[in-house]
């Protein structure tokens, strides 16, 4: 009997690049580079295959059989050999239907596609192209029991909260109580499997945030968020501006520990102050931010001084300066969201004041709606904005102006998150007041819904005279 082709010194190098390549490739590809070898070495190469590339006997068989039935194929013949073939005769011959097939199928797909078939974004002719062998892999349970998903989702409903604006979910259930809902209903999975159907489902784990309103709530709080949440698909559509806006809290300027952890060398931690006291000489800065709901951008005013009416206003007009006027040069209008308290709040005159003198500059009105009380946290600056910033300067020191603008201007998100910052060095007073007769030439058009008169009017500008 001649040696085997595998004592080759040249074949032995060549089975040991290809080693070094498979982890590399996705599963078909692999099966399909090891039944070209098998079928290319002849006798001895299955046995040489599985030592020298660490494949099974039994995988490098399968792989050759999957190439031998593709050669067959791209030559238009007809192969009953192999035994791929022979189990698709004994399915035709058994009577398998498209039905059938759409099963199998269905039994391939990940909990991803399985969501995706539930809500139309998936189609089953879609799940045809496949890398792993029919029949390859453990089966999902979603897979298995394509009701379960939905099942999931009918808990899920009765148990979701968040805004009407739909910007966050969240549901009080953890997975062990989910998995027991589901048993009631006939559905016996572990936590692990909930868990799993969770991501598919876009859900994840999250911190927990003051989202909980402390008293009782407004009577107009659900036909406000209502209100926001159409006029804002309204001015999305047309194209113009929608920003949500907010002051975060003042930061101390200096070598003062930061909330977070940086990356360092081990057993070498950064050393700041032992104490938090001010520095009058440093100071404090003010980040005022705003949010682009249309394009998922973001621009902080960074304050030196104090957060006004005339600081927020100022920080509007920072941002449509430098980058609004650009990003949107067929504006029409501008719809602003913002607290209803603090610098902008719907009961200060002087904020009033200031965005006509805004609105006489840049020649286009400005909306405004005002969150109710108790519900800043869904306001889209702080979780979409605020949240990231802080994330971006964890664990450093702010020791000055200019390094909280990098910083600042330095986050970025995996959504494509962007964010630009300028220093404001302007001294706003506080205490300053806007008069009776300052406030009634503003050119103000209330809008009424609900109980509550003062949540959402159009600045229109100064009144002319008559």
């Amino acid at each position: 009997m001649a040696s085997p082709i595998y004592d080759s010194d040249h074949v032995d190098h060549i089975l040991s690049n290809i080693s070094v390549i498979l982890p590399y490739v996705n599963e078909r590809q692999r099966r399909l580079i090891i039944g070209a070898l098998s079928d290319a070495l002849g006798y001895g190469g299955k046995s040489a295959i599985s030592e020298k590339c660490g494949v099974a006997r039994n995988t490098v068989r399968k792989s050759d059989e999957e190439f031998k039935l593709i050669i067959a194929d791209a030559a238009g013949e007809t192969s009953t050999s192999t035994e791929t073939e022979t189990k698709s005769d004994e399915a035709e011959d058994s009577g398998t239907t498209d039905t059938d097939k759409d099963s199998e199928m269905l039994l391939e797909a990940t909990p991803e596609q399985i969501v995706g078939l539930y809500d139309g974004s998936v189609s089953l002719s879609s799940l045809e192209s496949r890398q792993r062998r029919a029949g390859g892999g453990r089966k999902s349970e979603a897979a298995k029991n394509p009701e379960l998903i939905p099942a999931l989702m009918e808990i899920l409903d009765d148990y979701t909260y968040g805004n009407p604006e739909s910007v966050l979910l969240y549901t009080n259930l953890s997975d062990r109580k989910l998995s027991a809902m589901l048993a009631e209903k006939g559905y016996s999975v572990g936590r692990n499997v909930v868990n799993r159907m969770l991501k598919a489902l876009g859900w994840s784990k999250q911190q927990n945030k003051k989202l909980k309103q402390v008293g009782k709530e407004h009577p107009d709080r659900n036909v406000q968020f209502e209100f926001i949440n159409a006029t804002g698909k309204e001015v999305l559509a047309a194209g113009n501006p929608m920003i949500s806006i907010d002051c975060k809290k003042k930061e101390n300027i200096g070598d003062y520990a930061n909330k977070g952890k940086e990356y360092r060398h081990s057993k070498d931690p950064r050393a700041v102050l032992d104490h938090d006291f001010l520095d009058k000489e440093l100071g404090q800065v003010a980040p005022y931010g705003v949010y682009v709901v249309n394009n998922n951008t973001g621009f902080v005013n960074l304050g030196t001084t104090h957060d006004t009416s005339q600081f927020a206003v100022a920080s509007i007009r920072a941002w449509w300066y430098t980058v609004g006027k650009n990003t949107f040069p067929d504006a029409t209008m501008i719809y602003v969201t913002c607290d209803g308290g603090g610098s902008n709040s719907s009961r200060v005159r002087m904020f009033k004041t200031e965005l006509a003198k805004l609105v006489e500059e840049i020649g286009i009105p400005i909306q405004i709606s005002h969150f109710p009380p108790g519900t800043s946290k869904w306001n889209k600056v702080e979780h979409r904005l605020f949240s990231e910033i802080s994330k971006s300067w964890a664990g450093k020191p702010l020791i000055s102006v200019e390094t909280v603008v990098q910083l600042i201007g330095s986050t970025t998100t995996t959504t494509g998150l962007k964010v630009t910052c300028q220093p404001d060095y302007n001294d706003y007073k506080t205490g300053l007041k806007a008069s009776e007769e300052e406030y009634d030439k503003v050119d103000i058009e209330w809008i009424n819904i609900g109980t509550s008169n003062k949540w959402n009017y159009i600045i229109h500008g100064l009144k002319k005279d008559s």
